[in-house]
Parts: structure tokens; C-alpha cells; sequence
């Protein structure tokens, strides 16, 4: 099941890569929002650095959010959906693979990026590095809690906006203990952190078997 599952995530990073995926639209997007909200805010470093880890965290859903509405649709158009439905890998290890795949190909790449583009928010170098590993530990929830929307619109075209309707509401849990773990004052008292890990932990639980329920549905 390991190699199943291995074979699935540089299936589905070859195709990200391949076709342009949507970790490059999600880092121009990313940086779009960053870029833009000092200039909304005027040149108070002082406010900007306060908020800063909000900028960031909200500008990751946001970007998240690109290429979700292509998560499964893509191959429930080609075929590649019902032969995975068929297989003997269970689907719930197939969404856990293509949701590891679309971390990898988004989610990585904005926490690894946020301490440059913290730097246009004026974030101290405490609140860059706690912000990163927020976005590191908390991206993996955004993406589980997407594939349930994603999956539920498979077999509709053009359903990014009805994801995101389904799964922004979802994501505020994570982004709010997410800002609150990217908070340097919170140094030392790591509950925010732990309980965004808690909640990674519980959306790729709830995801497999919810967006593999989905699936199984749409293919009835």
C-alpha cells in the first residue's frame, strides 16, 4: 500500500508539474495579496507588523483555495477516477495521496516562502519564523479540509466557486489557531501549535473518509 501510495503522489506532481499545477498561481497569488495589503494600509510598520501574521495566514487559504476544483475533476473527466474506484487500493489512501500531492505542490511551497514575504509586512524575525512553522503544520489541514469540497464537486464543471463556499467556513478553525501560533508572544506556551497540529491531524482522518464517501457516491 506504501509504494500505492508513493506511485499516486509523484503521479499526481508529474501532472502538477507537467501542466503548470497550481503551485506557481498559488505563490503569484500569495505574493499579489502580501504586495497588496501595505499599500491598502499605508506605511504604519507598526500596524502591518501586528497583523501581519493574519496577512499571511489568509492570503495561504486564499491561495489554497487555487486548483482545488481541479483535485479530482481532472480525472473524473478522463476516466483515471473510476479505475481508481475499481483498484484494490482503498479510496480513502488514494484522497490521502492526492492530498498529500496537492500540499506538495502548494501548500510547502507559501510556508517556505512566507519568511521573504513577511518581510513586506514589516514581521520581526521571532514572528517570520513562527509564522512559517504555522503555515508548515496548519497548510496540510487547508488542503485535507478542501479535498472534501473538491470531492463533492467532482462531477460539477466549473465548481471552484462552490468549493470554496463548501470549505472557506471549514478553514476557519485552522487559520484561527494558526494566527494565533504565528504570534511571538505566544513563545513558550505552545497551545495554538499544538492545537493546529491536532486539528491536521483530525481533517486527514476526516477527509479520507469523507471525500472517499463522495467519490464513491458521484460514481454511483
Amino acid at each position: 500500500m506504501m509504494r500505492v501510495f508513493a506511485a499516486l503522489v509523484r503521479r499526481d506532481l508529474a501532472i502538477a508539474v507537467r501542466v503548470g499545477g497550481a503551485g506557481g498561481l498559488g505563490l503569484v497569488f500569495f505574493l499579489m495579496v502580501v504586495t497588496l495589503i501595505p499599500f491598502a494600509l499605508g506605511p504604519d510598520l507598526n500596524l502591518l507588523s501586528r497583523i501581519g501574521p493574519a496577512v499571511l495566514w489568509i492570503a495561504g487559504v486564499l491561495a489554497t483555495l487555487i486548483g482545488l476544483d481541479r483535485l479530482f475533476q481532472a480525472d473524473e473527466e478522463d476516466g483515471s477516477l473510476d479505475l481508481m474506484r475499481l483498484s484494490p487500493a482503498p479510496l480513502e489512501l488514494v484522497v490521502l495521496a492526492k492530498c498529500v500531492a496537492h500540499w506538495l505542490a502548494t501548500g510547502l511551497p507559501l510556508a517556505l516562502a512566507s519568511p521573504l514575504f513577511g518581510l513586506l509586512v514589516a514581521l520581526e524575525p521571532a514572528a517570520l519564523g513562527r509564522t512559517a512553522l504555522s503555515l508548515l503544520i496548519g497548510t496540510p489541514a487547508l488542503a485535507f479540509t478542501g479535498a472534501v469540497g473538491a470531492a463533492l464537486a467532482a462531477s460539477i464543471r466549473r465548481g471552484g466557486l462552490l468549493i470554496a463556499i463548501l470549505v472557506v467556513p471549514l478553514m476557519v478553525p485552522v487559520l484561527i489557531f494558526g494566527v494565533a501560533a504565528a504570534d511571538p508572544a505566544n513563545a513558550g506556551r505552545d497551545q495554538a501549535l499544538t492545537i493546529l497540529l491536532a486539528l491536521t491531524l483530525a481533517s486527514g482522518a476526516v477527509a479520507a473518509i469523507g471525500a472517499a464517501a463522495a467519490l464513491r457516491g458521484g460514481g454511483q
